[in-house]
């Protein structure tokens, strides 16, 4: 098995600058992230953005552990890639767009190749981890920032 990629999209009751301030805060991601672990800021650009980070993330069969490189286009984008870690790679975005009326429309994707991981990741597993990985992040934002 290869890849396992996803993507959900969800209309938000809130302007973009509210999204956007839940999505570059990438150290409350485990908060409000199904199957995110933890994610301990490794360094801070100027800004004091998260650039990069150690992330553990519930791979359902056993744990992943992931070094992520952030990069932030706000308040529209943020963009990730994995410099190192358990799975072969990893790549993804949060793209957000101000659908007027106070309201945002949030798209979430990402690409994982679980390379050897792949090995012990098969079956009903897979749907799984695609969903807790990709297909319910839309609604968690949503929930979190109209919840919230």
């Amino acid at each position: 098995m290869g890849g396992l990629d996803g993507e959900s999209t969800a209309e938000i009751d809130a302007p973009l600058e509210t999204v956007w301030a839940l999505v570059e805060d990438v150290e409350r991601a485990p908060d409000w992230q199904g199957g995110m672990k933890s994610l301990t800021a490794v360094q801070h650009d100027d800004d004091g953005h998260v650039v990069l980070a150690d992330v553990e993330v519930d791979g359902k069969v056993r744990s992943f552990k992931t070094r992520i490189r952030f990069t932030y286009d706000g308040p529209g984008k943020l963009s990730w890639v994995q410099e190192k870690g358990d799975l072969k790679s990893i790549r993804g975005s949060w793209e957000l767009q101000d659908l007027g009326g106070e309201r945002t429309q949030a798209r979430y994707w990402t690409e994982v190749d679980l390379g050897r991981v792949g090995l012990i990741v098969r079956g009903p597993v897979v749907g799984l981890l695609r969903e807790q990985l990709a297909g319910a992040r839309a609604g968690e934002l949503k929930a979190e920032v109209e919840g919230g």
